[in-house]
């Protein structure tokens, strides 16, 4: 992991990166929500996210349902939450894999 992945970026910064514009920034982590038409569907997407490359290093929270999947990236250090270049870039790949 490079320095610049794990440092703090601000809400601001979050939000002015390309690919997140599905992604809102909440308390400290930010978080998605894709509309699905079924269980199977929500499931596929979670796949999805499963496969993405390092997403075991970083693993969002995800949280199923018949209707949708919500998403939330967050980077922990000493007990305190809030959003890295590892969160933006984490986002954009989840984003690419919802619109497949």
């Amino acid at each position: 992991m490079r320095p610049a992945d794990i440092g703090p970026i601000s809400p601001s910064q979050f939000h002015e990166a390309e690919g997140v514009e599905d992604w809102r920034v909440l308390s400290d982590g930010a978080t998605v929500h894709f509309r699905t038409r079924s269980v199977a569907e929500s499931a596929r997407l979670l796949r999805a996210i499963g496969e993405l490359p390092g997403v075991d290093d970083h693993p969002p929270a995800v949280d199923v349902r018949e209707g949708g999947v919500t998403v939330r990236v967050a980077t922990f250090t000493e007990g305190q939450g809030g959003l890295t270049e590892r969160d933006v870039a984490l986002a954009r790949q989840i984003s690419a894999a919802a619109r497949e």
